[in-house]
């Protein structure tokens, strides 16, 4: 029998739209006959009739009860656990205050807005003994697992170098203006945490995630950052990362392996929108290279090219079940997380969200990024 969550929906705007339709996903078509979603409560800070609207538009099936404000969503009794779905300028006040009433939390990437809030989140959880997860999507597609496998294998030999871009090629002073969350630093907005955190995902998953826990060692950071000239956030980051240690097996002779991050939001890393620009990843090891074709967040297709004369280049497609846009996977980790009385997800691990973060407050260091005091406070509760 299907272990069944119950979903609480913390906001109402697109990645909430998108998580959701997911989740009304029948979970047999992608294989997952093991867990089911219930989205039982949905809450708007602006109004109940936003929420009642969020609820009718996507068909959620009742009972449904649609709130005006977090607090009454997270004192639910039928709600298991909160997606946070709110800009990431809130995510630590929001995620504190579902934590706060007993509720496992699963909260969009990026995490926080620096890495002492994520702190506090993990040691809350772990007091609370509740199951908090970083909303990395990316990481539970099964084109993401394979290829960590692949590297593991060694397949491909030592992996010394991940290259990754997340770029759009925006008009940014008319598609953006002043006021939108991607440019307006009130709500930590910037290429930066928005997007440059694919970028560091496709880094940390391939260079980092794929050595044993015990051999896993945060990077040096090296970076530079063109701030917007409206707002004074970041339109574009390149961050340079080398870490003490190879994967996967850091030796005989242990060697150093660099990452390459990049984001930008005025330069498109795929201009014409049909992949003529070439892959947005290539994690290059000693035997070969692994080549990631489509945004980095959704990738629909690797390439594996071994070294010449070491066997025939393979692609593989990935699909997503039932046309789904592919946030059901991370779904189904957290209910079978919450079956198995788990606190953390093997996949996205509370240190190294927190070594993420601690990349990103070095490159805002370097960048002179800093965001109002409000949103970078480890102070809760704090009106936002």
């Amino acid at each position: 029998m299907a272990h069944t969550i119950r979903w609480g929906i913390m906001a109402t705007g697109g990645i909430a739209t998108t998580f959701v339709r997911d989740l009304l996903k029948d979970p047999k078509a992608r294989d997952a006959s093991d867990v089911a979603h219930q989205v039982v409560g949905v809450a708007s800070s602006s109004s109940k009739d936003k929420a009642t609207q969020f609820i009718e538009a996507l068909g959620i099936p009742g009972p449904c009860t649609a709130y005006s404000n977090y607090d009454d969503l997270v004192a639910d009794p039928h709600i298991d656990v909160v997606y946070v779905a709110t800009p990431h300028s809130h995510h630590f006040q929001n995620a504190m205050l579902a934590l706060g009433a007993g509720k496992h939390v699963l909260c969009e990437k990026a995490f926080t807005v620096n890495a002492a809030q994520t702190r506090i989140l993990c040691e809350t959880a772990r007091q609370k003994n509740l199951f908090l997860m970083e909303a990395v999507w990316t990481r539970y597609f099964p084109l993401s697992v394979q290829v960590r496998d692949i590297i593991r294998s060694g397949e491909i030999g030592e992996v010394l170098r991940t290259i990754a871009d997340t770029s759009f090629g925006d008009d940014v002073e008319e598609k953006w203006g002043t006021a939108h969350r991607m440019v307006n630093p009130d709500l930590a907005g910037g290429a930066l945490l928005d997007l440059g955190i694919y970028s560091l995902t496709w880094v940390f998953q391939t260079l980092y995630h794929t050595l044993p826990k015990d051999q896993r060692k945060s990077p040096t950071v090296t970076s530079q950052m063109t701030p917007y000239h409206l707002t004074g956030a970041d339109e574009s980051t390149t961050i340079l990362l080398s870490f003490p240690t190879s994967t996967p097996t850091n030796g005989p002779h242990p060697q150093r392996s660099q990452g390459v991050a990049m984001t930008n939001i005025r330069v498109a890393g795929d201009p014409d929108e049909q992949g003529t620009a070439g892959p947005n990843i290539r994690i290059q090891g000693t035997k070969g290279e692994i080549q990631v074709f489509g945004y980095p967040f959704r990738p629909t297709r690797y390439r594996v090219i071994p070294k010449k004369g070491a066997g025939e280049v393979r692609d593989v497609e990935c699909s997503f079940p039932a046309q789904g846009h592919g946030m059901y996977w991370e779904a189904d980790e957290v209910a079978r997380c919450l079956r198995d009385g788990k606190l953390e997800s093997e996949g996205m691990p509370w240190e190294e969200s927190i070594a993420i973060m601690e990349v990103m407050d070095e490159v805002r260091r370097q960048g002179g990024l800093t965001y109002p005091a409000t949103i970078e406070s480890t102070q809760y509760p704090l009106p936002l």
